[in-house]
Protein backbone atom coordinates (compact mmCIF):
# COMPACT_ATOMS: atom_id res chain seq x y z
CA UNK A 1 0.00 0.00 0.00
CA UNK A 2 2.83 2.09 1.26
CA UNK A 3 4.38 1.65 -2.11
CA UNK A 4 1.58 2.40 -4.45
CA UNK A 5 1.38 5.66 -2.33
CA UNK A 6 4.93 6.63 -2.96
CA UNK A 7 4.61 5.58 -7.21
CA UNK A 8 1.59 7.97 -6.97
CA UNK A 9 3.66 10.49 -5.35
CA UNK A 10 6.88 9.95 -7.65
CA UNK A 11 3.84 10.21 -10.65
CA UNK A 12 2.39 13.75 -9.05
CA UNK A 13 6.17 15.22 -8.78
CA UNK A 14 7.15 14.40 -12.05
CA UNK A 15 4.19 15.50 -13.56
CA UNK A 16 4.77 18.73 -11.94
CA UNK A 17 8.49 19.27 -13.07
CA UNK A 18 7.14 18.41 -16.44
CA UNK A 19 4.25 21.29 -16.07
CA UNK A 20 7.04 23.95 -14.98
CA UNK A 21 9.42 23.10 -17.64
CA UNK A 22 6.78 23.45 -20.26
CA UNK A 23 5.98 26.50 -18.88
CA UNK A 24 9.06 28.30 -18.13
CA UNK A 25 9.76 26.79 -22.24
CA UNK A 26 6.40 29.23 -23.13
CA UNK A 27 7.47 31.73 -21.29
CA UNK A 28 10.80 31.85 -23.10
CA UNK A 29 9.20 31.81 -26.33
CA UNK A 30 6.42 34.53 -25.61
CA UNK A 31 9.14 36.93 -24.57
CA UNK A 32 12.43 36.26 -25.85
CA UNK A 33 12.89 37.36 -29.55
CA UNK A 34 13.01 35.63 -32.39
CA UNK A 35 16.50 34.17 -34.14
CA UNK A 36 17.99 36.19 -35.86
CA UNK A 37 20.10 34.02 -38.45
CA UNK A 38 17.07 34.05 -41.64
CA UNK A 39 17.89 38.01 -41.66
CA UNK A 40 21.76 37.03 -42.19
CA UNK A 41 20.58 34.30 -44.78
CA UNK A 42 18.21 36.19 -46.57
CA UNK A 43 21.07 38.89 -47.66
CA UNK A 44 23.62 38.79 -50.63
CA UNK A 45 25.34 42.28 -49.86
CA UNK A 46 28.39 41.46 -49.21
CA UNK A 47 28.76 43.55 -46.19
CA UNK A 48 25.38 45.61 -44.41
CA UNK A 49 25.68 47.56 -41.09
CA UNK A 50 22.32 49.38 -39.26
CA UNK A 51 22.88 51.89 -36.88
CA UNK A 52 21.24 53.99 -34.12
CA UNK A 53 21.87 57.61 -35.75
CA UNK A 54 21.54 58.96 -32.48
CA UNK A 55 23.91 56.78 -29.93
CA UNK A 56 26.06 55.55 -32.92
CA UNK A 57 25.29 51.86 -31.52
CA UNK A 58 25.52 49.08 -34.42
CA UNK A 59 22.13 47.14 -34.55
CA UNK A 60 22.01 44.75 -36.85
CA UNK A 61 25.44 44.15 -39.52
CA UNK A 62 26.46 41.75 -41.81
CA UNK A 63 30.82 41.50 -41.94
CA UNK A 64 30.52 45.27 -40.85
CA UNK A 65 34.19 45.46 -40.90
CA UNK A 66 35.07 43.81 -44.37
CA UNK A 67 36.85 46.16 -47.13
CA UNK A 68 35.32 46.80 -50.29
CA UNK A 69 34.75 49.50 -52.77
CA UNK A 70 32.37 52.32 -52.47
CA UNK A 71 31.68 52.80 -55.87
CA UNK A 72 29.25 56.40 -56.05
CA UNK A 73 28.61 56.63 -52.24
CA UNK A 74 31.98 58.41 -52.08
CA UNK A 75 30.30 61.33 -53.48
CA UNK A 76 28.43 61.55 -49.61
CA UNK A 77 32.14 62.81 -48.42
CA UNK A 78 32.32 64.87 -51.00
CA UNK A 79 29.25 66.99 -50.65
CA UNK A 80 30.18 66.97 -47.15
CA UNK A 81 33.45 69.20 -47.82
CA UNK A 82 32.27 71.15 -50.29
CA UNK A 83 29.27 72.09 -47.83
CA UNK A 84 32.08 72.84 -45.06
CA UNK A 85 34.37 74.99 -47.38
CA UNK A 86 32.06 76.83 -50.20
CA UNK A 87 28.91 78.95 -50.11
CA UNK A 88 26.55 77.27 -52.46
CA UNK A 89 26.13 80.63 -53.88
CA UNK A 90 29.90 80.15 -55.49
CA UNK A 91 30.18 80.15 -59.22
CA UNK A 92 32.60 77.16 -60.00
CA UNK A 93 34.11 76.96 -63.78
CA UNK A 94 33.93 73.62 -65.27
CA UNK A 95 37.41 72.51 -66.11
CA UNK A 96 38.62 70.20 -69.12
CA UNK A 97 39.42 67.57 -66.48
CA UNK A 98 35.87 67.31 -65.19
CA UNK A 99 33.83 67.73 -68.24
CA UNK A 100 35.86 64.25 -69.94
CA UNK A 101 35.57 62.21 -66.61
CA UNK A 102 33.95 58.87 -67.07
CA UNK A 103 30.23 58.70 -66.80
CA UNK A 104 27.65 58.71 -65.16
CA UNK A 105 28.26 62.25 -65.46
CA UNK A 106 25.43 65.39 -66.11
CA UNK A 107 27.34 66.71 -68.72
CA UNK A 108 28.56 70.04 -67.75
CA UNK A 109 31.01 71.22 -70.62
CA UNK A 110 34.18 73.09 -70.03
CA UNK A 111 34.38 76.55 -69.52
CA UNK A 112 30.34 76.60 -68.17
CA UNK A 113 29.82 78.31 -65.03
CA UNK A 114 27.80 76.57 -62.10
CA UNK A 115 26.91 77.73 -58.73
CA UNK A 116 28.08 74.93 -55.51
CA UNK A 117 24.16 74.39 -55.06
CA UNK A 118 23.67 73.02 -58.76
CA UNK A 119 27.08 71.10 -58.57
CA UNK A 120 25.62 69.62 -54.88
CA UNK A 121 22.19 68.50 -56.63
CA UNK A 122 24.02 66.42 -59.93
CA UNK A 123 26.06 64.76 -57.64
CA UNK A 124 24.07 63.57 -54.93
CA UNK A 125 20.71 63.04 -56.82
CA UNK A 126 21.91 62.62 -60.50
CA UNK A 127 25.16 60.64 -58.92
CA UNK A 128 27.43 63.33 -61.52
CA UNK A 129 30.71 62.26 -61.83
CA UNK A 130 31.69 65.75 -63.40
CA UNK A 131 29.90 67.56 -60.65
CA UNK A 132 31.78 65.95 -58.12
CA UNK A 133 35.10 66.72 -59.82
CA UNK A 134 34.16 69.96 -60.18
CA UNK A 135 33.14 70.21 -56.70
CA UNK A 136 36.45 68.77 -55.49
CA UNK A 137 38.53 71.01 -57.82
CA UNK A 138 36.46 74.31 -56.80
CA UNK A 139 37.09 73.18 -52.80
CA UNK A 140 40.45 71.82 -53.14
CA UNK A 141 41.96 73.42 -56.40
CA UNK A 142 42.77 69.98 -57.73
CA UNK A 143 41.65 66.30 -57.13
CA UNK A 144 45.02 65.20 -55.25
CA UNK A 145 44.59 67.87 -52.45
CA UNK A 146 41.11 67.14 -52.07
CA UNK A 147 41.55 63.55 -51.93
CA UNK A 148 43.84 64.81 -49.11
CA UNK A 149 41.10 66.22 -46.91
CA UNK A 150 38.28 63.29 -47.71
CA UNK A 151 40.79 60.51 -46.16
CA UNK A 152 41.55 63.29 -42.77
CA UNK A 153 38.04 63.75 -42.43
CA UNK A 154 37.04 60.44 -42.54
CA UNK A 155 39.54 59.92 -39.82
CA UNK A 156 37.80 62.49 -37.46
CA UNK A 157 34.56 61.47 -38.06
CA UNK A 158 35.45 57.56 -36.55
CA UNK A 159 35.17 56.39 -40.55
CA UNK A 160 38.87 54.77 -39.46
CA UNK A 161 38.73 51.89 -42.04
CA UNK A 162 38.12 54.16 -45.07
CA UNK A 163 40.56 55.15 -47.94
CA UNK A 164 39.24 57.99 -51.37
CA UNK A 165 41.58 58.09 -54.35
CA UNK A 166 39.16 60.22 -56.03
CA UNK A 167 35.56 62.30 -55.23
CA UNK A 168 33.41 60.83 -56.89
CA UNK A 169 34.05 56.50 -56.56
CA UNK A 170 35.16 55.58 -60.00
CA UNK A 171 37.32 52.54 -59.75
CA UNK A 172 41.39 52.45 -58.84
CA UNK A 173 43.94 50.23 -56.71
CA UNK A 174 43.75 51.40 -52.57
CA UNK A 175 40.19 52.71 -52.51
CA UNK A 176 38.07 50.82 -49.88
CA UNK A 177 35.28 51.21 -47.65
CA UNK A 178 33.19 49.31 -44.97
CA UNK A 179 29.67 49.42 -44.26
CA UNK A 180 29.99 50.64 -41.08
CA UNK A 181 32.16 53.44 -42.10
CA UNK A 182 29.82 54.31 -45.03
CA UNK A 183 27.46 54.19 -42.00
CA UNK A 184 28.93 56.75 -39.94
CA UNK A 185 29.42 58.99 -43.11
CA UNK A 186 25.60 59.15 -43.70
CA UNK A 187 25.23 59.86 -39.99
CA UNK A 188 27.64 62.93 -40.22
CA UNK A 189 26.18 63.81 -43.28
CA UNK A 190 22.45 64.28 -41.85
CA UNK A 191 23.65 66.96 -39.33
CA UNK A 192 23.46 69.28 -42.71
CA UNK A 193 19.63 70.12 -43.51
CA UNK A 194 21.28 71.01 -47.19
CA UNK A 195 22.21 67.07 -47.91
CA UNK A 196 18.97 66.02 -46.02
CA UNK A 197 17.14 68.28 -48.40
CA UNK A 198 19.13 67.06 -51.33
CA UNK A 199 19.05 63.35 -51.17
CA UNK A 200 15.67 63.35 -50.24
CA UNK A 201 14.50 65.36 -53.47
CA UNK A 202 13.22 62.42 -56.17
CA UNK A 203 13.88 64.82 -59.35
CA UNK A 204 15.46 68.34 -59.86
CA UNK A 205 16.50 70.62 -62.50
CA UNK A 206 20.31 71.77 -63.12
CA UNK A 207 21.10 75.07 -64.31
CA UNK A 208 24.16 76.58 -65.64
CA UNK A 209 24.92 80.56 -65.10
CA UNK A 210 23.87 80.67 -69.05
CA UNK A 211 20.82 79.10 -68.52
CA UNK A 212 21.29 75.58 -69.84
CA UNK A 213 19.12 73.27 -67.91
CA UNK A 214 18.97 69.37 -67.40
CA UNK A 215 16.46 67.56 -65.47
CA UNK A 216 17.75 64.64 -63.49
CA UNK A 217 16.11 61.94 -61.38
CA UNK A 218 17.30 60.51 -58.08
CA UNK A 219 18.91 57.13 -58.79
CA UNK A 220 17.11 56.26 -55.33
CA UNK A 221 14.01 53.84 -56.16
CA UNK A 222 12.85 53.98 -53.05
CA UNK A 223 11.81 57.36 -52.72
CA UNK A 224 8.35 56.59 -54.70
CA UNK A 225 7.86 53.32 -52.41
CA UNK A 226 9.41 54.06 -48.94
CA UNK A 227 7.46 56.84 -46.64
CA UNK A 228 9.79 56.72 -43.76
CA UNK A 229 12.33 57.41 -46.18
CA UNK A 230 14.92 60.35 -45.55
CA UNK A 231 17.04 59.82 -48.33
CA UNK A 232 20.09 57.87 -49.35
CA UNK A 233 22.93 57.62 -51.84
CA UNK A 234 23.17 54.94 -54.20
CA UNK A 235 26.38 53.61 -55.92
CA UNK A 236 27.45 50.94 -58.94
CA UNK A 237 30.51 49.84 -61.15
CA UNK A 238 31.30 46.22 -62.02
CA UNK A 239 33.50 45.28 -59.18
CA UNK A 240 32.05 47.30 -56.43
CA UNK A 241 28.55 46.17 -57.39
CA UNK A 242 25.36 47.78 -56.53
CA UNK A 243 25.39 49.71 -52.94
CA UNK A 244 23.87 52.36 -50.95
CA UNK A 245 23.60 54.22 -48.23
CA UNK A 246 20.27 55.48 -46.78
CA UNK A 247 18.33 57.33 -43.56
CA UNK A 248 15.03 56.14 -42.48
CA UNK A 249 13.28 57.93 -39.62
CA UNK A 250 9.86 56.30 -37.38
CA UNK A 251 8.01 58.35 -34.91
CA UNK A 252 11.55 59.81 -32.73
CA UNK A 253 13.97 57.17 -33.69
CA UNK A 254 16.35 57.35 -36.79
CA UNK A 255 18.60 54.53 -38.34
CA UNK A 256 21.07 54.69 -40.97
CA UNK A 257 21.35 51.52 -43.46
CA UNK A 258 24.51 50.83 -45.29
CA UNK A 259 25.27 47.90 -48.06
CA UNK A 260 27.91 47.01 -49.84
CA UNK A 261 27.73 44.62 -52.92
CA UNK A 262 24.74 43.69 -53.73
CA UNK A 263 24.20 41.26 -56.65
CA UNK A 264 21.54 42.97 -58.38
CA UNK A 265 19.41 46.39 -58.01
CA UNK A 266 16.24 44.75 -56.88
CA UNK A 267 18.29 42.53 -54.39
CA UNK A 268 19.71 45.76 -53.56
CA UNK A 269 16.26 47.89 -52.61
CA UNK A 270 15.17 44.50 -51.45
CA UNK A 271 17.62 43.63 -48.89
CA UNK A 272 17.50 48.04 -47.21
CA UNK A 273 13.48 47.16 -46.97
CA UNK A 274 14.16 44.58 -44.88
CA UNK A 275 17.29 45.77 -42.94
CA UNK A 276 14.93 49.18 -42.40
CA UNK A 277 12.47 46.73 -40.72
CA UNK A 278 15.27 44.98 -38.61
CA UNK A 279 16.61 48.07 -37.63
CA UNK A 280 13.17 49.45 -36.26
CA UNK A 281 12.53 46.12 -34.09
CA UNK A 282 16.36 46.30 -32.36
CA UNK A 283 15.44 49.64 -31.97
CA UNK A 284 11.67 48.90 -30.37
CA UNK A 285 13.30 46.39 -28.68
CA UNK A 286 11.17 43.77 -30.21
CA UNK A 287 14.42 42.18 -31.66
CA UNK A 288 17.65 41.83 -30.60
CA UNK A 289 21.41 43.58 -32.24
CA UNK A 290 23.06 40.79 -33.80
CA UNK A 291 26.65 40.92 -36.15
CA UNK A 292 26.86 38.31 -38.28
CA UNK A 293 30.28 37.61 -39.76
CA UNK A 294 31.10 35.13 -42.62
CA UNK A 295 34.14 34.63 -44.79
CA UNK A 296 33.92 36.98 -48.23
CA UNK A 297 36.40 37.87 -50.93
CA UNK A 298 36.08 41.15 -52.75
CA UNK A 299 37.23 41.02 -56.27
CA UNK A 300 39.87 43.70 -57.50
CA UNK A 301 38.60 46.92 -59.18
CA UNK A 302 38.84 48.06 -62.73
CA UNK A 303 41.70 50.49 -62.52
CA UNK A 304 40.77 54.12 -65.03
CA UNK A 305 44.49 56.07 -66.17
CA UNK A 306 44.37 59.21 -67.15
CA UNK A 307 46.33 60.06 -70.25
CA UNK A 308 46.61 63.46 -71.80
CA UNK A 309 43.29 64.77 -69.87
CA UNK A 310 41.38 61.92 -70.66
CA UNK A 311 40.36 59.00 -68.47
CA UNK A 312 40.33 55.07 -70.14
CA UNK A 313 39.91 52.01 -68.82
CA UNK A 314 42.61 49.60 -68.83
CA UNK A 315 43.08 46.04 -69.60
CA UNK A 316 44.21 44.19 -66.58
CA UNK A 317 46.39 40.84 -66.68
CA UNK A 318 47.00 39.02 -63.38
CA UNK A 319 50.17 37.35 -61.98
CA UNK A 320 50.79 35.85 -58.67
CA UNK A 321 54.66 36.54 -56.64
CA UNK A 322 54.14 34.86 -53.54
CA UNK A 323 51.44 37.35 -51.35
CA UNK A 324 51.25 39.92 -53.56
CA UNK A 325 49.96 40.84 -56.98
CA UNK A 326 51.40 42.32 -59.96
CA UNK A 327 49.01 43.84 -62.39
CA UNK A 328 50.10 45.17 -65.75
CA UNK A 329 48.16 47.66 -67.62
CA UNK A 330 47.63 47.49 -71.06
CA UNK A 331 46.48 51.18 -72.98
CA UNK A 332 45.12 51.25 -76.15
CA UNK A 333 48.38 52.59 -78.05
CA UNK A 334 50.76 51.11 -76.19
CA UNK A 335 51.87 48.55 -73.42
CA UNK A 336 52.41 50.79 -69.99
CA UNK A 337 53.90 48.30 -66.95
CA UNK A 338 52.80 49.50 -64.01
CA UNK A 339 53.34 47.85 -60.97
CA UNK A 340 50.61 48.11 -58.60
CA UNK A 341 50.68 45.90 -55.13
CA UNK A 342 47.75 45.13 -53.40
CA UNK A 343 47.53 43.22 -50.09
CA UNK A 344 46.93 39.64 -50.03
CA UNK A 345 43.10 39.05 -49.09
CA UNK A 346 42.53 38.23 -45.52
CA UNK A 347 41.57 34.56 -45.16
CA UNK A 348 40.37 35.18 -41.25
CA UNK A 349 36.14 33.94 -40.96
CA UNK A 350 34.64 34.85 -37.91
CA UNK A 351 31.48 33.90 -36.51
CA UNK A 352 28.89 34.97 -33.96
CA UNK A 353 25.96 32.89 -35.63
CA UNK A 354 26.45 29.65 -36.33
CA UNK A 355 24.02 27.92 -38.64
CA UNK A 356 26.72 24.97 -40.25
CA UNK A 357 29.27 25.73 -42.22
CA UNK A 358 28.41 29.19 -43.81
CA UNK A 359 30.11 30.88 -46.83
CA UNK A 360 29.28 33.88 -48.62
CA UNK A 361 31.25 35.36 -51.30
CA UNK A 362 28.64 38.16 -52.44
Amino acid sequence: MRKSKQRAGDGKRINFIEFKLLYLVVLLMAYCPAPAVSYADDLHSRAVAVIDATSGKLLYAKNPELRCPPASTTKLMTAILALENKNLKDIVAISRNAARVPPHKAGFREGEKVAVEELLNAALIGSANDAAVALAEATSGSEEKFVELMNNKALSIGATNTRFINPNGLPGPGQYITAVDLAKIMDYALRYPKIREIIGTRVAQVSTTDGNTKMIRNTNRLLWSEDELVGGKTGYTNKARHCFVCAAERKNDTIVVALLGSPSRSDLWKETELLIGRGFDVMGNRESPLVYLTKAEVEEPVIYRKSRGKYSKAKIKKSKTGDQKKYIAKNSKKYKKTKLYAKKKSKKSYRLVKRGEIENKG
